[in-house]
């Protein structure tokens, strides 16, 4: 896993889409300016939009499909490594470890994830992934309180996840909370 190589690539994706289109942005979080000189077709969509409304978000369900491939994983991994320890220890040192691993698995895969790549293996395999407000990888403080956010989201019912399936922006309430939002790959 190259998290440099990830991180420079996305920034070189982020910075050349606005570009292309006949847009600089000023900021990550600035408005986007027309570039001096860049003609507009007429009946060609304007430009000068954000780059946010120009985003293919991804909806509701292709991320409940992306989290219910990621909740296998983990718990595959948890059993797997319980398994294990029972099989090779079988004391109260051994049940502490399954234990520990288990309260770690999530966070540990889902943080380090989104930090390091921006996808988990579930957004993997629906080509989508986690970006900040202005298109770059999310800070480890992000990807963090991303996590924490996700257990704000299901522990209210399941609506914070919903939100995604209402907002236009297809946020979440733990991307709300983080600053965050999910696209899906071109």
């Amino acid at each position: 896993m190259d998290v440099a190589r990830y991180r420079a690539d996305l920034a070189v994706q982020t910075t050349s889409a606005p570009a292309a289109a006949g847009v600089v942005a000023t900021g990550p979080a600035a408005p986007a300016t027309p570039v001096a000189g860049a003609a507009r077709t007429p009946g060609a969509p304007d430009s000068t939009k954000s780059a946010v409304t120009q985003l293919r978000p991804a909806g509701f369900w292709i991320r409940a499909g992306a989290l219910l491939i990621d909740v296998v994983c983990v718990m595959a991994a948890e059993m797997a490594f319980g398994l294990l320890v029972s099989a090779l220890v079988e004391d109260r040192l051994g049940t502490a470890a399954a234990r520990a691993f288990r309260f770690l698995a999530s966070p540990c895969y889902f943080v380090l994830l989104h930090w390091a790549r921006g996808q988990t293996l579930g957004k993997m395999a629906f080509r989508i992934r986690v970006v900040d407000l202005a298109g770059g990888p999310l800070s480890f403080g992000q990807a963090a309180l991303r996590h924490l956010g996700s257990w704000l989201s299901a522990v209210i019912l399941g609506v914070g996840y919903l939100f995604a399936a209402f907002r236009a922006d297809k946020r979440a309430l733990h991307d709300l909370v983080a600053r965050t939002r999910v696209e899906r790959l071109t």
